[in-house]
């Protein structure tokens, strides 16, 4: 059974390990931003054994989708061979070597017993992406028309391969830019030295660049509030334009295609003819939770300010905006427990495809952002990965600086709009505050 990486629906399991981490001897959570996530390992699995008798029956281990796909076409037949993954444990499934690896059985059946023998049924060690885990097996030689000879490097999580892909070096920030975002960034060990960094999803030496610490936080929502807001204004014609007689089936077809594909841009077009200071709306950008700053997958959006002369374009500006207070929230973070940022560069469809929603966001930190000119990081840091296990270079590095595509844009602040930005980031704060503590004595009368 496989679960996707944005499910929420562990909350409960999240309250209750942040619970017993901070009454343990030990803090399983320190590494990972001191909070941690229903989006993450154990929450997750034991979610799942709580809800489902089958799998509850039949669960033997629990494995992350990157360290099972490398296993499946290196011909790996049992758990205990999988190699797994520095990235993807380290940042969710509490690993670190200080306390030998994963949390102790103790603390893990404490949580509930359901979880009791899993440990030693999963690992001790991790590897980073850059060592080979095997070749490819006979069979999936054959199905994709390759050779046995062919090297399978190890996994990590897309995200942490784009921002390799992109040409992440210390001091950069690479914002993976989607549906949500995942913001990735490299510290040497002498920056980072027993510095902990609260609200964050993790600092993991190697989950990004071996021989670095690899820090990652992230937004819960991005591109999909985009997606909301249209789906909310393609109500008259799913509803209703889809079933008049006035036009035939063929034609009805063709428009809402046509009004629906263009939807976005139209927005995007006019919102960016409206003047900062006419918005008086201000939203924040926990339509589907908050990821970092300090996760709370609780927290819902909110949209204040609207009046009878608001528009659509008007409510989108307000919610392109709040993703950018989002994005300003986490460097804010990251600057604040000493973090250095230089430089940012952007990757996924929203950099690529939205001038708009980037130079809003290169307006709102006041700082120049980058775009990737391919739109396919994630796949090249996986080519360089491979092609430093294949041992055609001998480290990451090398490998980026050889096969980096370079950057297609730039997009610099606009100093008017930075100034303003910074009064209404503050109402932004404010409005969060106040949804916050709304949103969690709700939440603790039912």
């Amino acid at each position: 059974m496989f679960i996707l990486w944005k499910d929420h629906t562990a909350v409960k399991e999240a309250a209750e390990i942040n619970k017993l981490c901070k009454a343990w001897d030990i803090d399983y959570s320190a590494y990972e931003g001191g909070i941690y996530s229903s989006e993450w390992f154990w929450a997750k699995a034991l979610h799942a054994l709580r809800e489902d008798d089958a799998v509850r029956e039949k669960a033997y281990t629990i494995v992350e989708y990157c360290e099972w796909l490398p296993a499946l076409i290196t011909g790996v037949k049992s758990s205990k061979d999988i190699v797994r993954s520095r990235c993807a444990n380290g940042h969710k499934a509490m690993w670190h070597e200080s306390w030998n690896g994963l949390p102790d059985e103790a603390f893990l059946t404490a949580l509930d017993p359901l979880l009791k023998g899993f440990r030693d049924r999963l690992f001790e060690k991790t590897e980073t992406a850059d060592k080979p885990v095997g070749k490819l097996s006979p069979e999936w030689a054959s199905r994709l028309g390759l050779s046995t000879d062919v090297v399978v490097a190890g996994g990590a999580f897309d995200c942490h391969m784009g921002a390799v892909g992109a040409g992440i070096t210390p001091h950069t920030l690479v914002r993976i830019i989607g549906t949500s975002t995942c913001d990735v960034m490299v510290a040497g060990y002498e920056e980072i030295g027993q510095k902990l960094i609260p609200g964050i999803c993790g600092q993991v030496d190697g989950s990004v660049i071996p021989g670095m610490i690899g820090l990652e936080a992230g937004q819960s929502g991005f591109g999909d509030i985009y997606a909301w807001f249209k789906r909310v204004l393609e109500f008259p014609l799913k509803k209703i334009l889809s079933g008049t007689t006035l036009v035939d089936a063929t034609t009805k077809a063709r428009l809402i295609e046509e009004i629906t594909g263009k939807m976005i841009p139209a927005l995007a077009e006019e919102a960016g003819k409206i003047p900062i200071n006419e918005s008086t709306i201000i939203a924040t950008d926990w339509m589907n939770g908050r990821r970092t700053p300090d996760a709370n997958q609780l927290l819902t959006g909110t949209i204040d300010g609207i009046t009878l002369g608001s528009t659509a374009p008007h409510i989108f500006r307000a919610l392109v905006e709040a993703t950018a207070f989002g994005s300003r929230a986490i460097v804010e973070r990251f600057i604040n427990e000493g973090i250095r940022i230089d430089n940012i560069i952007g990757i996924g469809g929203i950099a690529l495809k939205s001038p708009f929603v980037m130079q809003t966001l290169s307006d709102v930190l006041n700082m120049p952002i980058k775009v990737c000119k391919t739109d396919q990081a994630c796949a090249l840091g996986a080519a360089m990965f491979a092609a430093t296990a294949a041992g055609a270079y001998t480290k990451v590095e090398d490998a980026q600086k050889a096969m980096s595509s370079g950057f297609d844009k730039e997009y610099i602040p606009n100093e008017e709009n930075a100034k303003v930005y910074r009064s209404i980031y503050e109402k932004y704060v404010k409005l969060g505050k106040f949804t916050e503590e709304l949103t969690m004595e709700y939440s603790s009368t039912v």
